[in-house]
């Protein structure tokens, strides 16, 4: 009597990428973003972006809607861009404002005495926010360490609230916390 084969198969690509889209949609765009160009110019780009991964994650906290984490990406990604295209206000300036306003906004509304998560956002969102300001005044030759050090901070960030299930879903932390730290990778060593 022969021995039925009780190997499993091993899954095709495709069914792994399905499996973990987030993390294939982060390395497709981590890679559009190799300049290899201006560093300084890759450095303020970079450290002024810095602010909306922690902002994301407040208002989100705030909200207390996780579902919301990838509209609020886009609500952002126009904000950005907007704010370029119309070079009015630096786009860290609208952002840095805005994460202000739910700070206030919460601070007011008691939500900040309620909420051991918003807290911990709002430690967070401070904590990235003096990383990205601190890497725009140095060096671009010094600054590009201190931001690429904040991105690959959000990633590990990014990780652990992966690993809690909690604020942002779950696709959304993995997505950021995989494009965080190739971008972080790619500040310190390739620009």
């Amino acid at each position: 009597m022969q021995a039925a084969n009780t190997a499993p198969t091993p899954k095709r690509w495709i069914d792994v990428l399905k499996g973990r889209w987030p993390t294939a949609i982060a390395i497709g765009l981590a890679f559009l973003t190799v300049s290899g160009g201006d560093l300084s110019g890759e450095v303020r780009s970079l450290a002024q972006i810095l602010p909306v991964l922690p902002l994301l994650y407040l208002v989100v906290a705030k909200l207390g809607r996780p579902a919301l984490s990838w509209p609020l990406l886009g609500v952002a990604t126009v904000i950005i861009i907007g704010a370029r295209l119309l070079d009015l206000v630096a786009s860290s300036t609208v952002l840095l404002t805005l994460a202000l306003v739910v700070l206030v906004w919460g601070l007011i509304d008691g939500y900040s005495r309620r909420s051991g998560e918003f807290r911990i956002q709002a430690i967070g969102m401070i904590g990235f926010a003096a990383l990205a300001l601190a890497g725009l005044t140095l060096d671009p030759e010094v600054g590009r360490y201190l931001v690429g050090a904040g991105w690959l901070l959000h990633g590990v960030w990014d990780f652990v609230h992966l690993r809690r299930g909690k604020v942002v879903t779950r696709s959304y932390a993995e997505w950021c916390g995989v494009f965080d730290v190739l971008i972080g990778l790619e500040l310190i060593f390739l620009v």
